[in-house]
Parts: C-alpha cells; sequence; structure tokens
C-alpha cells in the first residue's frame, strides 16, 4: 500500500491536474517521460552584453553562438576537412542563403555538392540536438521539412540495411530541387539548437545605428530575457510618455549624430525640431553641440549646422523637463541638479560650490531669468507634439511591451545573477537603503520596488500613479543612486556649458571599487538568498578596459564583467569588442573578441570574428537538467503527478476515460 506524503497538493489543486491528466495511464507517462528529461545534459546558456546599437556583430555572435558552432565543427571535422573547409562550412551555417550561392559557383558538381554538404549538416545537427529530447526538437523542427529531418537526425545510417533508405532521402531532396531550401532549414536548425537560451545584459539602445533591427531579432529569438541597462529604460520611458525620457533619447541620437533608430527604425519624424529650432536660434552657431561623427557617417556643412541647432534646443528643454521631475520628487534628492537658477545672464557665468565659471554659451532665446525652468509656448507645443509621435510608433510600442514582458533589472537563472548595473553602495562598502513609505529598502527590494514603479509607468491607467512610475524610469536613467546608472550624477549641462573639466566629473558608485572584493560578491549574493558557494554574478555597463589590464573575472571569479566594448564608441579604450560569455553543462567559457569587420567580408572571405575563449570554470561533474531552474520545476511537477496518482489508486479522484 503507498504511503501518505506528509505534504500532499489540496485535493481541488489535483482536480485542476486531472483535467490535463485524465488517466493513471496518462498521468504515469507524463512522470516517465519527465523522469528521463532530468538525466539529459543542460543546454547551452549564452550571455550578450551593451550591445548599443551595433547591429552586424551582434547578429554574427548570435549567428556563431561566441564560437560555439565553429568549435563543434572542429571536433566532429578535424580530421576530414581542411581549416579553409570547416570555416566556410561554419560561415554556410551562419549565413546560409548568401554563402550557399558563392560556394555553389564554385562547385564543379552541384548534386555532389549538395550531397556531401548536407551529410555534414545532419551530422552536425545531431551532434547540437543531442541535448533536446525528441519532443522538444520536434517544437523546433521547421514545418516544411519537419518529417524528413526527424527521420534523418535519429536514423542509423551505419546499419546495413538501413544505408538505402537514408541515401535515398537525400537524394530525392537534391532530385527534386529542394536542396537549397534544406540547407537553409539545416543551418538555421543548427543555429536554434546550439543555443538554448540567450542572456541579454542590458543596453540595447543608443550609440550604434541599429538598436530596432537587434529589438526585431530579439522579438523572434526562440528563448530570451534582457535585464534592462539605463539606455534601455530611458527608451522605455520615452515610449511610455516621459517627456524627459523623450528629450534624452532625441539628445543623444543628435550628440552623436544617429538618428537612424528614431527616424528610419521608429518613423519618428524629427522636422518639428528641426523648424523650431531654425526659427528659435537662427544663424547662431554653438560649436559644443556639434554632434560627434562617427567615420562611418557624411554629412553636409548645412545638414551639420541644423543638427547642431537641433541638438541646442533639445539640450536646453530636456534641462527644463528634467528640473520639474526634481522639483516634484523631493524624495530623488537631486536639487544640485537644478543649475539654470544659478546662472548669472548678463555676466554669462554660473556660480557652483562656491566657484564662478565662464559659460561657453551665452545664447539663451527660450529662457526667462526669472522663471528659468518654464517652458515657452513654443517649446512645450514641440514637447507634447514629439512625445506624441515616440507613444505612437507601434514599432517602438511593439519592442517596449517586448521588454517589459521578457526583461527586468535583474535576473536570478540557473544559479546565476544577472544585473546591468550595480548594487548602490556607501563609501564604507554597505549597501545604500532608500526611505520608501516608512520602510527602508536596499538591494534586492529597492529594485523590486523601483522595477514595479516602471512597469506603473508604462501599464497603469491611472495618470498620477502613471506619471509616477515614469518618473522613477527618468531616474533609473540617471538618478545618483539608481542601480542602472551607477553615478552620482549626469554632468549634462556641465559638459556642454563649462569648459574646465573638473566639473564634467561623475563619480561612480563605490560598488565598482568594492566588486573587486570576495565579500561583496558574497554579501551581494546573500543579498538576493543565493548559493554563495556555486553562484555567480554576471554584470556588464562599464567596459573592461583590457588595454589598461583590467580583468572580467573579479571577487575571486564569483562576479563576471561582459561588457567589453561592443560598441564601436568604446573600442579605442577597451582595446577589444566585446566580451560575450557561454554557459553549458561542462562550465563557464568566457570570449573575448575581436572587432568585426563587415556582415558582407564575414560571407565573401569566411571571415570569423577572431575571438579568445578562456574556460573560467568548469564542473566537478556534467550539469544535468536536474540541475537547472527548469529541473526543479520538472521535479516539483513529478511530486504533484505522483500524487495525482495516488490520489486516483485511493479512489479519492476518478478516471475520466
Amino acid at each position: 500500500m503507498n504511503q501518505p506524503i506528509t505534504h500532499e497538493p489540496d485535493l481541488n489543486y489535483l482536480r485542476l491536474l486531472a483535467r490535463q491528466y485524465p488517466t493513471i495511464q496518462a498521468a504515469s507517462t507524463e512522470i516517465i517521460n519527465l523522469t528521463a528529461n532530468l538525466h539529459i545534459p543542460k543546454r547551452t546558456e549564452h550571455f550578450l552584453s551593451d550591445l548599443h546599437g551595433e547591429y552586424e556583430p551582434f547578429l554574427h555572435v548570435l549567428k556563431n553562438g561566441s564560437g560555439s558552432i565553429k568549435r563543434r565543427i572542429d571536433e566532429l571535422f578535424a580530421n576530414q576537412l581542411a581549416e579553409t573547409e570547416r570555416q566556410n562550412l561554419a560561415t554556410l551555417i551562419y549565413y546560409p542563403e548568401q554563402k550557399l550561392s558563392l560556394l555553389l559557383s564554385q562547385a564543379d558538381d552541384t548534386a555532389e555538392w549538395y550531397r556531401l554538404t548536407l551529410f555534414r549538416l545532419i551530422k552536425l545537427c545531431r551532434a547540437v540536438s543531442s541535448k533536446y529530447t525528441r519532443s522538444a526538437l520536434r517544437r523546433a523542427l521547421p514545418d516544411d521539412f519537419a518529417y524528413v529531418i526527424e527521420e534523418l537526425l535519429h536514423e542509423q545510417e551505419s546499419i546495413q540495411n538501413k544505408q538505402a533508405y537514408y541515401q535515398s532521402i537525400i537524394d530525392t531532396i537534391i532530385e527534386i530541387g529542394r536542396a537549397r531550401h534544406f540547407v537553409v532549414a539545416m543551418a538555421e536548425l543548427i543555429q536554434r539548437l546550439a543555443i538554448a537560451h540567450l542572456h541579454i545584459i542590458g543596453d540595447v539602445y543608443d550609440r550604434g545605428p541599429g538598436a530596432h533591427i537587434i529589438m526585431d531579432t530579439l522579438l523572434k529569438y526562440h528563448s530570451v530575457d534582457v535585464q534592462w541597462g539605463n539606455h534601455d529604460i530611458v527608451w522605455m520611458g520615452a515610449a511610455a510618455g516621459s517627456e524627459a525620457c523623450m528629450a534624452n533619447v532625441i539628445r543623444i541620437g543628435l550628440r552623436y549624430a544617429n538618428l537612424h533608430t528614431l527616424q528610419d527604425g521608429y518613423a519618428i519624424s524629427l522636422l518639428p525640431l528641426a523648424s523650431f529650432a531654425v526659427e528659435t536660434y537662427g544663424d547662431f552657431f554653438d560649436k559644443q553641440f556639434v554632434p560627434k561623427v562617427s567615420g562611418d557617417e557624411e554629412y553636409t556643412e548645412n545638414e551639420l549646422r541644423l543638427m547642431t541647432q537641433m541638438h541646442k534646443a533639445i539640450a536646453v528643454i530636456q534641462l527644463k523637463l528634467e528640473a520639474a521631475i526634481i522639483q516634484r520628487r523631493p524624495d530623488y534628492r537631486m536639487a544640485d541638479r537644478l543649475l539654470l537658477h544659478l546662472i548669472d545672464y548678463e555676466q554669462g557665468t554660473i556660480s557652483l560650490q562656491g566657484e564662478t565659471y565662464p559659460l561657453l554659451d551665452t545664447h539663451f532665446p527660450t529662457i526667462d531669468p526669472q522663471r528659468p525652468y518654464d517652458l515657452t509656448d513654443g517649446e512645450r507645443a514641440l514637447v507634447e507634439r514629439l512625445t506624441q509621435m515616440f507613444m505612437n510608433s507601434e514599432r517602438l510600442q511593439r519592442h517596449v511591451r517586448f521588454l517589459f514582458n521578457m526583461g527586468s533589472i535583474y535576473l536570478i537563472y540557473n544559479g546565476n545573477l544577472l544585473y546591468h548595473g550595480c548594487i548602490p553602495m556607501n563609501a564604507d562598502g554597505s549597501f545604500v537603503e532608500y526611505e520608501v513609505g516608512g520602510e527602508r529598502l536596499a538591494a534586492r527590494p529597492f529594485m523590486d520596488y523601483m522595477e514595479r514603479l516602471a512597469r506603473q509607468g508604462y501599464f497603469s491607467e491611472d495618470a498620477a500613479l502613471r506619471q509616477e512610475g515614469q518618473d522613477a524610469m527618468w531616474y533609473l536613467w540617471s538618478g545618483a543612486q539608481s542601480p542602472l546608472f551607477g553615478k552620482d550624477k549626469m554632468a549634462t549641462f556641465e559638459r556642454y556649458f563649462i569648459a574646465d573639466k573638473r566639473t564634467h566629473q561623475e563619480q561612480k558608485d563605490p560598488y565598482y571599487r568594492f566588486r573587486d572584493r570576495e565579500e561583496t560578491a558574497v554579501r551581494i549574493l546573500q543579498a538576493f538568498d543565493m548559493d554563495v558557494q556555486t553562484a555567480h554574478i554576471i554584470n556588464g555597463h562599464v567596459p573592461v578596459r583590457v588595454k589598461r589590464g583590467e580583468n572580467p573575472l573579479k571577487a575571486g571569479g564569483k562576479l563576471l564583467v561582459i561588457d567589453g566594448g561592443l560598441s564601436k564608441a568604446y573600442q579605442a579604450q577597451t582595446g577589444i569588442a566585446g566580451y560575450t560569455l557561454i554557459f553549458n553543462s561542462y562550465g563557464l567559457l568566457l570570449a573575448a573578441h575581436e572587432p568585426f569587420v563587415s556582415t558582407q567580408t564575414a560571407i565573401a572571405d569566411a571571415v570569423d570574428i577572431h575571438s579568445q575563449t578562456q574556460i573560467l570554470e568548469t564542473n566537478a561533474r556534467r550539469l544535468l537538467v536536474r540541475d537547472t531552474d527548469a529541473g526543479r520545476a520538472m521535479q516539483l511537477r513529478i511530486e504533484q503527478l505522483k500524487a495525482l496518482l495516488r490520489a486516483y489508486r485511493a479512489g479519492l479522484i476518478k478516471e475520466n476515460q
């Protein structure tokens, strides 16, 4: 007789479970399937951070799994194919449509080339699919070739009486003219299976030209999460209707002459801003507002002049909009960022902390010295029009909803803690505490609170709650103790208007000093209720300056920083072009990448991103699904199903045949 268990699930819950598993046989079959799944090796996770709109290297690293696919090719074909052939095979998998035409043009016998290539793709696909159950694999198969691929992947061609069957499938695919489509389907399936889950540790937006392209890709990716970065949250705030966030987004685009995402990606017209800037600033030219143009862009003198005027106009508007938030949210303690009333408009100077500085620019046609933070009628009309464009951009709204649905400020996943910015700390290394509704919140509780406010700012239908949430998103972007920003201030005004660079300094949060220490990582992990013996912190936001000797491994290996400069804007400082991380059943691998030339070069010359892979940690035993979050959920499900079996057999619930 079965013995009762001490924590039997509620009978009402078991009745609900019985709808899904209406018989003893159905429940038993699921228990067997789930138990078997627990013993499959853990699937591969891929970590990327700080993409900053650089869509070409992002797409390439995504396709090659940070070198995972090439490593598998080398393992399987090292004794059969030369390095050039192996690299061509890898490039075919990354870019099947484009590379296929190039390789076929060089083939003497097209049918034979297809035959050899398909056998190699099938062999590789078997290897990368080995961690998947048949049911999981079926869900990943392309509809057009699902049956055929399943037959080929599970067929044993070495068995003599099956060889003809196996060969006939390949020959028929070639004969009926479906080989090209089949190669593409196999290549995309290999990409899909090589990486089970993707983590983006923040900052999809700004700097580079294709954040919208990256977001389109993430929307279609099979399994992904995003930890919000400060550059993400400001776009999310703009999409929600935050005027201050909107002004920041436009100002940054103009500062770096990068309007592709705004105009081409989200169809947000800057013509109203251009008209306002020309009308307001006329022929006045402020050189410190000249956009920082990258080497890839070319603009005429008139275009640069117009962007300079637009840049100045939106910067002044931003300062006024931010002041409104600071004034209505005194609990943000950001009054030191109210600077416009400190200007002596007649003398053209400003007094800061007992010192007087001359201003680089004294032309303020929209500022009333008596009421410096008030928008003019023209500025108010412009702000309302621009804000509506952000809120009415269908593509932007689709992308931001995805960030809310699949994203968070931090994430605990398979024993690792993921966040973009920092855990704000005091000078002595203790966690900063925030006074919220009579409670003092630090670390995890405060991040949970701010995440709730951000969601409220986008989804709430109550105007006051929505405004509170939007202000919180702006604080997360630039607040002195924001876990996404990690600096004491954003010196926007000083960088534009004061020559003395001492005023430009933005002090990093003490976190960035203390995170090198193992005891700091231990305290952070404990604050998030994690196993300090096995857990890691995966962090981004501040680029690792490899050329200065900085190391991405910190705190005795417990904290990993994977912002190595994927964005071109940071590569001169870092000396590399980004870090990515792989977590598979064997352990952790860190890849340091050199700059990506171009997609065209990668296809034509089979040039991969050159990467140096470092094994950070090897597991004492190979990790299985039972060691993962999904495995623990499966184990709970198994216990519930066993309880359902006991209920069936005890007559508490009857089967529904």
